[in-house]
């Protein structure tokens, strides 16, 4: 009885196993991990899951509400792209303006923007553009103020307007290119750019409509400088041959003047045709216009760069934040096809940019003026005047130098050491080159900065009230 109790006892321990747990044991799977039960995973491990977790949701919710907000406004401008154009007409045009953040090495960064954000809305609604960037800070409002310029001399009868090389039958004419410009529009990307616009819209219809060659006139200035020139040496004859010097090459006086043997300031045989026309320009003419002319409407598209160290916290913020990018450029560039405006909102005073600075160092001025104004917090540190006169102390330090050793190498009066005849020294005409293209950097650098520079009021003039106006997206229309 008792060796029955002993022989029924592990047969009722033993447990019973299931199909699939037998096939398995079978594959070679060792039978404690069958025994094993579910537990709460490591305090670390517990932590590496939650971080990990959360930070790939966050950016998988974040990138679906991009696509969802793009996908959304896309589809309510589609329709436009689906109307047909007749054989003559040309699909709506914007212009669009990108300057240089100050700072930035990268020119591109605001143009990279209005591709990723405004862009496709754009080109779902079959609406075409134009980009147009500055490579360093104030080339915008240069090329802007060159622009109107050289409008105004074409409206003066002054200079007849540009024409295709190859003339074609349905050529538009003056009138209908500028129709289509105001039917089109402007792109500003962020608030430096707008500064440099509006910059540049005053200088070209203020100043002269003289055509003016920057470079030739920082030509003539440097050449006066008496930067290249040489010391005046006293040169002593002790030997004479029939009452006469010895033409030997320590008697030749150096030159007293280089710079007018230089092809950079080598003046020209007969005046330009470009000299000619602004000499003659009548004095009626060149005064600026009490009113100016209805211009395109303008598209305001906020936009901030974060760069440096310290904008790091900034920086990754964004990164999981795209989702509120993706919205301003998306309701921005549906103003703009929906054709939605408003006047442009002036200042609240009408003093002048100084006082203006003066009174608030804020920068404040009212109005659409102080678009975009807490971005310019973001390149407070980004330049300063300080980095440009360094650079430019470094360089006429060691300029001396290098002036004397391409002296001596073009007169023969020393040989060439090795070093010298394996990487030739710049020469004089090389090194006024070099210099005249520091000197356009440095100098469009300071002046760019001060249109930009925060606190710097954007420049205004009376009559700008009734020329711009201003795309607005429509109360009804906005996203929740």
């Amino acid at each position: 009885m008792s060796s029955q109790n002993v022989d029924s006892a592990p047969k009722a321990s033993q447990v019973q196993k299931s199909g699939v747990r037998a096939a398995f044991e079978y594959t070679g799977i060792p039978p404690s991990w069958f025994d094993k039960r579910p537990k709460l995973p490591s305090r670390n491990w517990l932590i590496f899951l939650s971080v990990t977790t959360s930070i790939v949701a966050c950016y998988v919710y974040d990138r679906r509400e991009c696509k969802r907000i793009r996908a959304d406004y896309s589809s309510r401008v589609e329709y436009l792209a689906r109307d047909p154009l007749g054989t003559t007409e040309l699909p709506r045009k914007v212009t669009v303006y990108g300057a240089k953040w100050p700072g930035d090495e990268d020119h591109d960064k605001s143009l990279r923007f209005f591709r990723k954000y405004v862009k496709p809305i754009l080109v779902a609604a079959a609406v075409d553009y134009e980009m147009v960037s500055g490579r360093r800070s104030g080339d915008l409002a240069n090329r802007i103020a060159d622009e109107i310029k050289t409008r105004r001399r074409v409206d003066a009868g002054l200079e007849p307007p540009s024409q295709s090389l190859m003339p074609l039958p349905n050529q538009p004419t003056l009138e209908q290119k500028h129709k289509r410009e105001l039917e089109g529009g402007i792109v500003l990307v962020g608030r430096h750019t707008l500064k440099e616009f509006m910059s540049g819209l005053k200088r070209g219809w203020t100043e002269s409509m003289d055509r003016a060659d920057r470079e030739d006139m920082l030509a003539r200035e440097l050449a006066s400088d008496g930067r290249f020139d040489e010391p005046e040496e006293l040169v002593v004859d002790p030997e004479v041959v029939d009452g006469e010097p010895l033409p030997t090459r320590s008697r030749l006086l150096p030159s007293q003047n280089a710079a007018l043997f230089s092809p950079l300031q080598m003046p020209s045989s007969s005046p330009s045709k470009s000299t000619q026309s602004i000499s003659n320009i009548p004095a009626h003419l060149d005064t600026p216009p009490s009113t100016i002319p209805t211009l395109p409407t303008l598209l305001l598209v906020p936009f901030t760069n974060h760069i440096g160290f310290r904008q790091v916290p900034n920086m990754l913020w964004g990164f999981f934040n795209e989702r509120h990018k993706v919205r301003a450029g998306s309701e921005a560039a549906y103003a703009l096809i929906m054709n939605h405006m408003r006047p442009f909102a002036a200042p609240n005073t009408t003093v002048t940019a100084s006082e203006v600075q003066e009174s608030e160092p804020d920068g404040h001025q009212g109005g659409d003026l102080d678009f975009d104004l807490p971005a310019e917090s973001y390149y407070d540190g980004a330049y300063t005047p300080s980095e440009t006169e360094k650079a430019r102390k470094t360089y006429y330090d060691a300029l001396p130098a290098k002036l004397a050793t391409a002296r001596a190498l073009a007169r023969g009066t020393r040989p060439p050491t090795k070093e010298e005849h394996s990487h030739p020294p710049p020469t004089e005409v090389e090194l006024r080159a070099e210099r005249l293209k520091k000197e356009m950097r440095w100098r469009g650098d300071e002046a760019g900065w001060e249109i930009v520079k925060p606190g710097q009021p954007a420049q205004w003039d009376e009559r700008f009230a009734d020329a711009l106006q201003v795309f607005d997206e429509p109360r009804a229309d906005n996203v929740s």
